[in-house]
């Protein structure tokens, strides 16, 4: 079977999403969005479907040029990080109502969110896979069958049906007491630089009395930044089940997923009520990709049924929603 770790046999492939990637960041901030103003639904729905389409093109060339096993492997660790980054849009959209952002200044802080998300991804993906593939235990007879079990992905297997468990029995309105002012994110831009009281546009530092100083926009921006490392924790790891030794399908996956969560934020960020049920069913597939994880070295889950799994689950939560959907907040 071909080694998709070796990227250098891929050079088309690597040069196509690159070029991506760039054109449409290039695209999207000096020309879309060269000024701030707000989404409009419209908007975000247009730039939501540009996205999907270009993560669904880019998986047809993974499919021509690697296979169908890759293929499979990109649609679902695609769609599992698109589907638990709608739980972190819930926090988002927190944050920006904690620090009274007003929406013209979304896109913006987004924008440079994941900017930093496509670095810090990078880092755990590649240090990840190679992680794995140094912790395997010596073959061991289990249940009258050799078997080689990973302690890495054991580990995370734990890890991801323990916050499946702690997801499924959360309370949505805990998080909204948080006082996002307490946030690592936070305390570090105050620890670095003196921070103004008022927002200045759009803008990250502005002069307050002859003083250089940093707005609470970029308090936003970090605290932004930090939540997606938190929100790392989970989905990380649960790609990996995914594709453990294709560093570059989990990294193109995801970074398609993460560019397209800001049209995505637009376009749910006022109908978020109606999807008050897809909490539980991402607490379930992250117990069913723990689930995965455990007894992937006696019984082996394929990709393609792994997909089948987790559309299956969202789609059952969405209809759930809207069977038993709850009242619009902001109807009285």
């Amino acid at each position: 079977m071909e080694d998709h770790n070796d990227l250098i046999n891929h050079p088309v492939v690597l040069g196509i999403f690159g070029v991506t990637v760039l054109v449409m960041l290039l695209l999207d901030l000096g020309v879309f969005n060269k000024q701030s103003h707000a989404i409009s639904n419209k908007e975000a729905l247009t730039w939501s479907i540009v996205w999907i389409s270009l993560s669904m093109l880019f998986s047809g060339v993974i499919y021509f040029t690697m296979g169908l096993d890759a293929f499979t492997k990109f649609q679902g660790a695609y769609w599992i990080e698109k589907a638990l980054s709608v739980d972190n849009l819930f926090v988002f959209i927190l944050v920006f109502r904690f620090f009274n952002v007003s929406k013209e200044l979304h896109h913006k802080v987004l924008f440079w969110g994941i900017i930093g998300a496509l670095l810090f991804r990078a880092i755990f993906i590649f240090a990840g896979v190679e992680l794995i593939q140094h912790t395997f235990l010596p073959p061991m007879e289990i249940f009258g069958e050799n078997v080689r079990i990973n302690a890495v992905l054991t580990i995370f297997g734990v890890f991801l049906i323990i916050a499946g468990i702690n997801s499924w029995k959360s309370n949505p309105e805990d998080e909204e007491k948080k006082d996002f002012t307490k946030s690592p994110g936070a305390r570090l831009i105050h620890k670095l630089f003196k921070v103004s009281e008022n927002f200045d546009g759009d803008r990250f530092f502005t002069i307050r009395n002859g003083i250089r100083v940093a707005t609470p926009l970029l308090v936003v921006v970090a605290v932004i930044e930090f939540t997606d490392l938190i929100f790392a924790v989970d989905s990380i790891p649960a790609i990996f089940a995914i594709a453990p030794k294709d560093p570059f399908i989990l990294y193109t996956s995801n970074i398609f997923a993460i560019l397209g969560l800001r049209a995505l934020y637009f376009l749910l960020a006022n109908f978020m009520y109606m999807f008050s049920k897809l909490h539980y069913g991402l607490a379930f597939i992250l117990i069913f990709i723990g689930a995965k994880m455990l007894v992937e070295p006696f019984i082996e889950i394929t990709s393609p049924v792994s997909l089948a799994v987790v559309a299956g689950i969202l789609a059952l939560s969405v209809i759930a929603s809207f069977i038993w959907p709850e009242k619009n907040p902001e109807v009285q």
